[in-house]
């Protein structure tokens, strides 16, 4: 593979990034060793091949990371790839919290990165989770038993909308707030609205 060269947009970006400079600059160098086309995009590094995205740089308060667009496709020899939450599907995080790690796994990532252009060249795809694989909260059911028409009007939704809902009212540690949640949105629902509509 050839280097790529660094996009001026990302010396911008990575400008204003006060924490994890040298991780960045560390993971960037790799990524554009690869042959990556270095794009900013939602805000920070985004490495790409014939214009789909292959990997993302970007940063926490604890850690900054790696994140494989199609990394659940990754075989994972090493065992580096971490589901960021349980309702993340695709993406898979390679975290790190000085430049050492990332010399270390220097040669891996490469790996990794090499087998996520060969995904991407495979025109692989994630399959979705279907709305029925996702966890019902407690809290919705009971208001179901309480409102038939509020059950009948989430069920009408399209399975995106009953999703992201889903997703929305599980999303909240605690009872009271997945409550208030159901609560917050059952206007929209009752009309037919998706979360974001």
């Amino acid at each position: 593979m050839s280097k790529s060269a660094p996009n001026p947009k990302v010396d911008g970006v990575l400008k204003k990034k006060t924490q994890w400079r040298d991780e960045y600059d560390a993971l960037r160098t790799i990524a554009l060793d690869c042959g990556l086309t270095e794009e900013v995009k939602w805000g920070w590094p985004c490495y790409s091949h014939e214009g789909h995205n292959v990997v993302l740089i970007h940063g926490f308060k604890d850690y900054c990371a790696y994140l494989f667009f199609k990394g659940a496709l990754l075989k994972d020899p090493k065992r580096i790839l971490i589901q960021q939450t349980e309702n993340v599907q695709a993406a898979r995080q390679v975290r790190f919290t000085n430049v050492r790690e990332i010399t270390a796994k220097k040669s891996s990532l490469k790996a990794y990165i090499r087998e996520a252009i060969d995904v991407e060249k495979a025109g692989l795809k994630v399959a979705p989770k279907r709305t029925s694989d996702l966890k019902m909260p407690d809290e919705l059911k009971a208001k179901f038993q309480k409102s038939s028409k509020f059950k009948n009007a989430f069920e009408s939704l399209t399975p995106g909308r009953q999703r992201a809902y889903l997703l929305h009212f599980a999303g909240a540690k605690q009872s009271k707030t997945r409550e208030a949640r159901i609560e917050t949105c059952t206007p929209q629902i009752l009309a037919g609205k998706g979360l974001h509509d």
